[in-house]
């Protein structure tokens, strides 16, 4: 399905990203699926009134200044205005990148698409545009934006022509100190950026000439040359030069190019660096009020040695807390954090019990359905264990892991049902297996039985561990 350098950037970003060592640099490329024009498009109809073919001119800052010394600068930023005031939607790549743990987004467009992004996903960007933002910190921000070129509402005073793009070293000082810093401490994924732009080579120049062969390395994804996108075979050739030309020159800068055919495979490149990266979370569904044939003792002494092994194989936890469950689950998570200094609880542990104090039975069901949501869309994969509950002094099915089961199916999750534990993990079982070639379609009949492994009988609980670690390790390859 991806191409072998496909694959590298692949696992490469999703190790950087659990590491916290990511940064997107976003050119216009990113906007234009989302309707809006990209910086040719939007001077076309400026270059006709300075009487310019815009085809034959490939220096568009020096086209725009063209323009504002003819007349003058109001009239371009109204055309930015009119072209990129308008409110868009944010594409399926901004909603993944906003998905995704990146705290770093460098920009040289203007619309909002990222920060509209990040605050669909509940997060709250910290937008920086102008010198005077920098020296400022928005109290509980989960990522920072930087806009190199200025914001759509600050149109007069955004990065358009050569004069600015001259003195902005100098002008803009610290966003060239800034980014600096990111590009040689983070880890640069460039989409959808032609590397036309002074100002960035300005700054991989100086980093260049800083570190020489000891630059950090980079991404960059461009769209291959295809024929089929030229009028002419001359101009087809001349573009694929210039694009095998710029590639081998982008290595100076330690920047590796990664082709794609269509810019569907860039969403595709995006999706299975998600999947990759959240193979790596476990959310554990299950509760119990009675432990079938284990004891309770039993029971929590291998859900705590399960969430130890779990970090130090370097799987990230989630759980609700779910009764007689995910206590000793996360219990043993933080025992290992602790015993072996692995960094903070909060980057391996996600825990946020249910609340409970909800009166109202019908708004208290929703805020649940949001809650199950968000903490297993955290995830890649979903154990269900037990199921459990004390009704009226009888013991009941839980049926709220019903809706976990739904949702982890629904978000695409790896479902692993730990069948011999019986009560609602068994109905799991049942329906995984009768169903196989739907949850696992291209697992092999090893795989399979690894998981036909899990409703087999134990003696003791903690003799699934090791069932359990064959069943994830199938997972990852």
């Amino acid at each position: 399905m991806f191409t072998d350098d496909q694959t590298m950037l692949i696992n490469r970003i999703v190790e950087e990203l659990q590491e916290d060592n990511v940064a997107v640099f976003a050119g216009a490329g990113l906007s234009v699926g989302a309707g809006h024009v990209n910086w040719k498009q939007l001077l076309t109809p400026l270059a006709k009134e300075i009487k310019i073919d815009i085809n034959q001119e490939h220096d568009l800052v020096s086209l725009a200044q063209y323009y504002i010394n003819e007349n003058g600068r109001q009239r371009l930023a109204n055309k930015l205005i009119n072209e990129i005031g308008i409110e868009k939607s944010p594409t399926d790549n901004h909603k993944i990148l906003a998905k995704l743990p990146i705290t770093n987004f460098w920009t040289t467009n203007y619309d909002t698409l990222i920060e509209e992004s990040l605050k669909n996903e509940g997060k709250l960007p910290d937008v920086k545009f102008t010198n005077d933002h920098l020296a400022i910190t928005k109290k509980g921000r989960s990522a920072i934006v930087y806009k190199m070129h200025g914001d759509i509402s600050l149109a007069h005073e955004a990065i358009l022509t050569k004069d600015q793009y001259e003195s902005y070293s100098i002008k803009h000082a610290p966003f060239v100190t800034a980014l600096s810093g990111h590009l040689v401490s983070k880890t640069f994924l460039f989409l959808g950026f032609s590397f036309t732009d002074p100002n960035l080579d300005y700054v991989l120049s100086r980093i260049r000439i800083s570190f020489e062969d000891r630059q950090r390395q980079h991404f960059c994804i461009f769209k291959e040359v295809a024929e089929k996108d030229y009028k002419t075979i001359e101009e087809y050739n001349f573009n694929k030069v210039k694009q095998e030309l710029l590639s081998k020159d982008l290595k100076r800068f330690n920047i590796k190019v990664i082709l794609i055919k269509e810019w569907l495979d860039l969403n595709k490149i995006l999706r299975e660096i998600t999947n990759q990266y959240k193979s790596k979370s476990i959310f554990l569904s299950g509760s119990a009020h009675e432990y079938g044939q284990w004891t309770k003792d039993e029971t929590e002494d291998f859900l705590s040695r399960l969430g130890e092994i779990l970090i130090s194989k370097k799987f990230k936890i989630v759980s609700g807390l779910g009764l007689g469950i995910g206590n000793a689950f996360i219990s043993g998570g933080i025992k290992e954090i602790y015993s072996n200094q692995y960094g903070k609880i909060d980057d391996q542990i996600i825990m946020k019990p249910f609340p409970q104090y909800v009166p109202d039975p019908i708004e208290r069901s929703s805020i649940w359905t949001k809650w199950r949501y968000d903490l297993i869309g955290r995830s890649g994969i979903c154990l269900f264990f037990m199921g459990n509950k004390l009704v009226n002094n009888k013991i009941e099915l839980a049926n709220g892991m019903d809706e976990e089961f739904k949702i982890a199916k629904e978000l695409g999750l790896k479902l692993i049902p730990i069948g011999c534990s019986g009560y609602k993990a068994s109905e799991y079982y049942q329906e995984i297996m009768n169903k196989i070639n739907d949850y696992y379609p291209k697992k092999s009949l090893e795989f399979i039985e690894k998981l036909k492994s899990l409703n087999e009988q134990v003696h003791k609980p903690e003799q699934l561990i090791e069932k359990i670690l064959d069943v994830l390790k199938d997972l990852e390859l």
